[in-house]
């Protein structure tokens, strides 16, 4: 009996190890080492991420829950949005490994990372900012003005900048709708994404924005038809703040990277309330 409960373990095993889900986590973690200095592909497969979506290559798009008690403040954090802000996934990922649900105080909080958005754009040969419909995500979410504006915008404005082509309709691209879709089913208490390489903290939304999150100065830029900041900040009226890295080849120094993670938690647990509601999923 004890024979054969080991060999149902083992086949059981290997059946979970060798599932296109798991299967593609891997592919996927491969291709991040590959592109990503800091990133290793063991630490990438061993950090609990899954499968939610497929990009416009149908490559997949990973995300990693970090659930918490029922009354926990959500946190949707999102990384490479633009595909070749490179520093904007290592860093997520480094806070996956060294602090999201090991420090105490984040675990105050239901965690959603979505390391990559844009796995087309990051994966490309040479990395792009668009995904590989040539759409920039970060102009085609359904935001009040963007069938008023956005292609306006874009062709007067931006002088038809291919890097920033707002799509033909609002939530084309397999990406961006789907990330729509998460925050409608999450419910996050405040969005954060990362961007390169201004060098400055961006907000939209309400409440009181942070003056500074670590290295990084508050200076408001202003939101554009489809941004994430108009969608989640403004018309869903979801705390939002962006992260802009000085850098989009190089991630800041340690010491930087721990200063922007506590500055983070400060702000959202001042300015987060505790509401008594069932996490979803």
């Amino acid at each position: 009996m004890r024979g054969l409960l080991g060999a149902c373990l083992v086949t059981a095993l290997l059946f979970a190890a060798q599932s296109p889900a798991n299967s593609a986590v891997t592919e996927a973690c491969r291709a991040f080492g590959q592109k990503l200095a800091s990133v290793r592909k063991a630490g990438c497969a061993e950090a609990g991420l899954t499968v939610v979506a497929q990009s416009a290559q149908r490559r997949p798009i990973l995300l990693r829950d970090y659930a918490a008690a029922a009354d926990a403040r959500r946190v949707l954090l999102v990384g490479g949005i633009h595909g070749d802000e490179l520093s904007s996934v290592s860093i997520v990922f480094q806070w996956m490994q060294k602090h999201i649900g090991r420090d105490d105080r984040a675990r105050g909080f239901h965690w959603r990372v979505v390391p990559c958005l844009n796995p087309d754009g990051l994966l490309a040969r040479k990395s792009t900012r668009v995904n590989a419909r040539g759409v920039d995500l970060n102009r085609n979410f359904d935001t009040p003005d963007w069938r008023s504006d956005a292609q306006s915008y874009w062709q007067k404005r931006t002088k038809k900048d291919p890097r920033r082509y707002p799509g033909e309709q609002p939530e084309s691209e397999p990406e961006s709708r789907w990330l729509a879709s998460e925050i409608a089913a999450f419910q996050p208490a405040a969005v954060i994404q990362v961007h390169a390489p201004y060098g400055v903290l961006d907000y939209d939304g309400p409440r009181t924005p942070p003056r500074k999150i670590g290295f990084l100065d508050l200076k408001q830029l202003g939101t554009y038809p489809g941004s994430l900041g108009n969608y989640a900040g403004l018309k869903l009226k979801r705390p939002t703040i962006t992260l802009e890295l000085p850098k989009a080849g190089a991630l800041p120094s340690a010491t930087q990277t721990a200063a922007l993670w506590e500055d983070l938690l400060d702000w959202l647990d001042r300015n987060l309330p505790v509401e008594a509601k069932e996490s979803p999923r």
